[in-house]
């Protein structure tokens, strides 16, 4: 069982034609919109930069780890954002790097610029890579690489944004040209694939120092199951984030390619964000494994760090804010 995430990475690779690359995920997702959504550059309205670190089912080898890290800003009154954006995704002799560009074009939707739409554009590369010395099937197979191969692909994505003072949703989609970039030669890199997010969220004030703020992502990549977070923290005194998320495989059409008897991946994440001064955040997010590899994972840890340059007073009760 200490190998299957590894013996995971040989099968998806292996067949072109059926696996195809996969997203890394986040629970802290709410705070890494520039990962999910590049109309998402300049939300804040202030230079924000940010970073975070996830590793995955720990105790087992060759489990997820992944990092991501990112820095955005506006520019033209408020009505340009601009980004960049780069993550490192590790799963067992899988190995992915990407840097993107990310720009916003925001449109104001009310006099004071409170609520606005954006149309972002993300423009960067993906470094696929595999190493072959991770890899152990029990019958050694052709073409499989001994020692780490890997190809730079150029690639876009793009998305929409809307928020006001009091919710905010957004659709993207990533992988728009690596997909169509021919990479067969190497046997054992799995294909990009598109995938398509759908996030949205409020804030709900109960006092002059409690709100509720639930949220959710809907992420679909038309090969495997979709998978959908429900999030929703309590923030106390603008200080600190009480929270919980589920995460779940859902169906909302047909795929009639997927296993019958799959299993959901069920999962439950318990969170916590500080704001120990006005300007810096640290989280901190627990994810509980709940289906099959429940009682073989010790579960997955994530942190978060943040920092605001020059933060707004204003809009206090805008999701901006946070």
């Amino acid at each position: 069982m200490k190998k299957i995430l590894i013996i995971l990475t040989f099968l998806t690779s292996f067949s072109k034609f059926t696996f195809s690359q996969q997203d890394a995920q986040f629970s802290q997702y709410m705070f890494n919109g520039i990962y999910i959504n590049p109309a998402y550059a300049g939300y804040r309205e202030q230079l924000n930069v940010s970073a975070f670190y996830r590793t995955q089912w720990t105790g087992i080898e060759g489990s997820p780890k992944t990092m991501s890290a990112a820095v955005d800003a506006i520019a033209n009154d408020g009505n340009v954002g601009l980004a960049l954006q780069i993550s490192s995704d590790r799963l067992g002799a899988q190995r992915n790097e990407s840097v993107y560009g990310n720009y916003s074009y925001r449109i104001p939707m009310n006099a004071d610029g409170t609520s606005r739409l954006a149309f972002g554009l993300g423009v960067g590369a993906v470094q696929l890579g595999i190493d072959g010395a991770l890899l152990n099937p029990n019958d050694f197979e052709i073409y499989q690489p001994v020692g780490m191969q890997s190809t730079i692909v150029p690639d876009a994505r793009a998305g929409i944004y809307f928020s006001n003072d009091r919710f905010y949703a957004g659709f993207s989609a990533d992988n728009l040209v690596s997909q169509y970039i021919n990479i067969d030669r190497y046997a054992f890199i799995a294909q990009p694939k598109t995938h398509y997010y759908l996030t949205a969220g409020t804030l709900i004030p109960l006092s002059q120092d409690i709100l509720i703020k639930p949220s959710f992502l809907l992420k679909d990549d038309r090969g495997g199951p979709t998978s959908l977070d429900l999030n929703a923290f309590m923030i106390i005194s603008e200080k600190v984030w009480i929270g919980g998320s589920y995460r779940t495989g859902v169906k909302l059409y047909n795929k009639s390619y997927l296993q019958k008897s799959l299993s959901k991946l069920n999962s439950a994440v318990a969170a916590l964000q500080l704001f120990p001064t006005e300007n810096f955040r640290i989280g901190y997010a627990y994810d509980f494994s709940i289906g099959p590899l429940q009682g073989y994972s010790s579960g997955t840890h994530e942190i978060s760090i943040g920092y605001f340059f020059n933060r707004r007073n204003t809009r206090m009760f805008t999701p901006r804010y946070f």
